[in-house]
């Protein structure tokens, strides 16, 4: 009878060691996080406009006849590259003449001082006038303002004949061209539109409260529209304090990095995260459940054994989210362990385990 009543004990003991090996099998795996206190960080969604640095109206500065067009719309320029042509025939032919008389300015001033030191050689009143001496003196200096006035009006020929050609004042690309070969332009007509696509900047409209609370601390995430990228930090350059009465809201400019691919007139999408300068109770956003009655809780777990937790629903009042972080306002003291992973179908009173990291 003995060795029966054995047996049934081992039986029973092995069904039981079983049993509570296959019930922690069956409880639900879990990941924990502790709640943190953190600084308090606001943040706001912008939408903004890509804009370039330059966009320039090129003009002639002179009158005359487009004689080329090296560029169409869309063509890319480098600075100084050579865009549209006059016809400059004339202004040619004015500059050999303004460089012709002032050659013969010069050949006049060298026979001036040639005869001016040949009297000073021979001595004033012995065998040449005083009064001559002083003519040529009056000769070469008269000599010497004509050649200085003629050598002006060369450059000024230069100048005018440069200015027959349009050239590019920086590198860019033509997003417009109003005129053709042949066409009659005066000064300030249209000949192209060159935009500056390598130095844009992203331009945001701002809630104005935002103004004095941006700081060398805020950041500011930008993703571009329909991109389907991760948003990237971008460099606020600068805030301009005049705002839209309207909308209460002011300009801030920023760039992007080289790897956010972007032209003028695009839409960008961006985040600003701003410090209150306060700090509060956070969790991550994966620890927070929002039922349709309003309800916003949180599962918390306590220890039970090593790897052994028995979890319990906490209502709280959150604030303001940034991060993938929440702020909670009520309902945590800030030593508690919430559930962030395996929150889905948890009841009151469960028993949960400790699952590895990042499964399910």
């Amino acid at each position: 009878m003995k060795p029966i009543v054995w047996q049934l004990a081992v039986m029973l003991g092995l069904w039981c060691s079983s049993l509570s090996l296959l019930q922690a099998q069956e409880r639900p795996g879990v990941e924990l996080e502790q709640v943190r206190t953190s600084d308090i960080i606001s943040e706001v969604s912008l939408n903004g406009t890509v804009n370039a640095l330059r966009t320039s109206l090129l003009s002639t500065a002179v009158a005359g006849l487009v004689e080329d067009v090296r560029v169409e719309t869309g063509s890319r320029v480098a600075k100084g590259d050579l865009l549209v042509a006059l016809d400059d025939e004339q202004a040619e032919f004015e500059l050999a003449s303004a460089r012709a008389e002032a050659a013969e300015a010069r050949a006049r001033l060298e026979e001036a001082e040639r005869r001016l030191a040949e009297a000073r050689s021979v001595g004033a009143g012995r065998n040449i006038a005083a009064t001559e001496v002083r003519a040529r003196e009056s000769e070469v200096a008269a000599t010497e303002a004509t050649l200085a006035r003629l050598r002006a009006e060369e450059k000024r020929r230069q100048v005018v004949l440069k200015r027959h050609r349009v050239e590019a004042p920086f590198d860019g690309v033509i997003s417009d061209r109003a005129s053709d070969l042949g066409e009659w332009v005066s000064p300030g007509d249209e000949l192209l539109t060159l935009v500056d696509i390598t130095n844009l900047r992203l331009d945001f409209r701002v809630p104005q409260d935002y103004y004095y609370r941006i700081n060398d601390d805020s950041q500011l995430l930008v993703k571009v529209d329909g991109a389907g990228r991760e948003s990237v930090p971008a460099t606020i350059e600068s805030l301009v304090p005049v705002s839209d009465p309207r909308a209460r809201t002011f300009l801030m400019r920023a760039t992007g990095p080289e790897e956010l691919a972007v032209l003028p007139g695009m839409a960008v999408q961006a985040t600003l995260r701003v410090s209150t300068g306060e700090q509060g109770l956070t969790v991550s956003r994966d620890a927070i459940n929002r039922y349709p009655d309003g309800r916003i809780t949180v599962w918390i777990a306590e220890p039970v054994d090593d790897d052994l937790y028995e979890v319990r629903e906490k209502r709280v009042e959150v604030g303001s989210s940034f991060d993938n972080r929440m702020e909670i306002l009520s309902g945590l003291e800030g030593d508690e362990k919430v559930v962030i992973r395996g929150n889905e179908s948890l009841e009151d009173g469960a028993r949960v385990r400790l699952a590895e990291r990042g499964s399910r």
